[in-house]
């Protein structure tokens, strides 16, 4: 990906130097403004990536879903879940992936009212060789040394158990 000209100062740095003036709370903007912009950063890297397969990062992560799943199908609703994502959201992704032949809809065969998206073939492909360039990209992470990296999922997963994202004390009671 072409990497625009990179501005002269740090914007978030100057923003600290600003709001210090202004508010308490620096370390905690200057930190929250960082993970937002390295999120957008890397979501745009992946999401160039996936482009050339016809994915965004999102219906990427729904077809991984998919893979991961024993019969290669789940209700809607069960993605929109494990995707942690509105159903309106998982429906639109679903539509996209339907529409290029990587997902098809099916009636649940034992609840007429639940509907499920299974991965075709083409499904299948699609992920095994966009999972292979975001591999070779290190899914945007690359300036990252392994211990970083390790650091970097040990520094946030704290903060997501602590927001609902899932129960720690159970994960810890089943380690893995």
């Amino acid at each position: 990906m072409a990497r625009k000209e990179p501005l002269s100062f740090d914007p978030i740095e100057e923003a600290a130097r600003q709001w210090a003036q202004r508010w308490s709370g620096v370390d905690e903007m200057r930190a929250v403004t960082n993970l937002m912009r390295v999120q957008q950063l890397v979501l745009a890297e992946l999401d160039e990536i996936l482009r050339a397969y016809g994915l965004t990062f999102a219906r990427y992560e729904a077809l991984v879903l998919l893979t991961f799943s024993r019969a290669g199908s789940l209700p809607l609703g069960k993605m929109g879940e494990r995707l942690q994502v509105h159903p309106t959201s998982v429906t639109s992704i679903v539509d996209r992936l339907e529409s290029s032949g990587h997902v098809l809809r099916r009636r649940h065969p034992t609840d007429g009212r639940t509907v499920l998206a299974e991965i075709t073939d083409a499904g299948r492909e699609v992920v095994e060789t966009a999972t292979e360039a975001l591999v070779a990209a290190d899914f945007g992470l690359g300036d990252l040394n392994p211990a970083q990296l390790r650091g970097l999922s040990q520094l946030l997963t704290p903060l997501r158990a602590a927001a609902g994202d899932f129960d720690a004390d159970r994960i810890s009671r089943t380690s893995y």
